[in-house]
């Protein structure tokens, strides 16, 4: 009898990792043909010159600039707000129906399609409060669009704290305050930054939203302030993938391969921090 469980436990054992290796084998293969095609674009006139030839020469350096631009947007907006929300939720605001209301709609907002916030930015942003086609209104777009997975994944780390720290915290005559930013926070932290990393990647990506608060087809300049407008990798490879005639394969490998690396490091260096935390935890 225990052989036999033993063999069905190996024989589920393999299920699981074949679905694994399945799961995960295409993901390598787009990375692969991603860095296979467009490595060989990259060069330093590339990364640093002006699109010339209507886009078919030239460089992207105006586009690496406004997705960096949009991404740190983003991140000033989205996290602050975000994790100040989810911990208000867990830790000050009462257990009623309009609390379980609020929870169930961030949850339901984090599914809305992102074409939907971008049409919610321009009307709001880019109409009501005339903040025009700008890195402002682009960056407060994508951080609404992050904020409900910020908030949910702060709340769900938060919740994983068990209470008897926060017990022991405040017999020892801390505040509330300093319970949650000396004991539960740095506790939770790791898990946090997980939900930020997972929005953020998402946001530097993001074409719809930006395509109606932020971006321009071309720009012979840099943006100085945030009320500009920009170029943007993943609007950028929109335009020249669908756009531009007679575009060469290379020059779109190549720009996809510069947003995949810049999207790739961000998500290391919210994993180092995250990483650096579980470790002093």
């Amino acid at each position: 009898m225990i052989l036999i469980k033993k063999k069905k436990e190996k024989v589920v054992e393999m299920i699981i990792k074949s679905i694994g290796i399945i799961s995960i084998l295409p993901v390598f293969l787009i990375l692969g043909y991603i860095v296979y095609e467009g490595i060989s674009a990259i060069s330093w006139e590339f990364l640093t010159a002006m699109p010339e030839d209507g886009m078919r020469s030239g460089g992207i350096f105006p586009a690496i600039i406004g997705t960096i631009w949009l991404t740190l947007g983003t991140i000033i907006i989205s996290v602050p707000f975000g994790v100040l929300t989810g911990i208000y939720l867990v830790e000050y605001a009462k257990d009623n129906l309009l609390t379980r209301i609020i929870n169930l709609t961030i949850i339901n907002l984090a599914g809305i399609p992102s074409i939907i916030y971008g049409l919610f930015g321009m009307a709001l942003f880019v109409i009501f409060l005339q903040f025009d086609v700008s890195i402002l209104s682009g960056s407060l777009t994508l951080g609404i669009m992050c904020l409900p997975v910020i908030i949910t994944s702060t709340r769900e780390a938060l919740l994983a704290i068990p209470n008897h720290l926060r017990e022991a915290s405040l017999a020892l005559g801390a505040t509330k305050w300093e319970t949650i930013t000396k004991v539960i926070l740095p506790a939770a932290l790791p898990g946090i930054l997980t939900g930020v990393i997972l929005s953020i990647s998402r946001a530097a990506g993001e074409t719809a939203p930006i395509m109606f608060t932020a971006v321009a087809f071309y720009l012979p300049f840099l943006p100085e302030t945030p009320w500009d407008q920009v170029m943007a990798l993943p609007y950028h490879l929109y335009v020249i993938s669908t756009q531009v005639p007679n575009m060469p394969v290379k020059y779109m490998t190549g720009t996809l391969f510069v947003l995949v690396v810049i999207t790739i490091s961000f998500n290391l260096i919210g994993a180092a921090i995250r990483q650096k935390f579980n470790n002093k935890n």
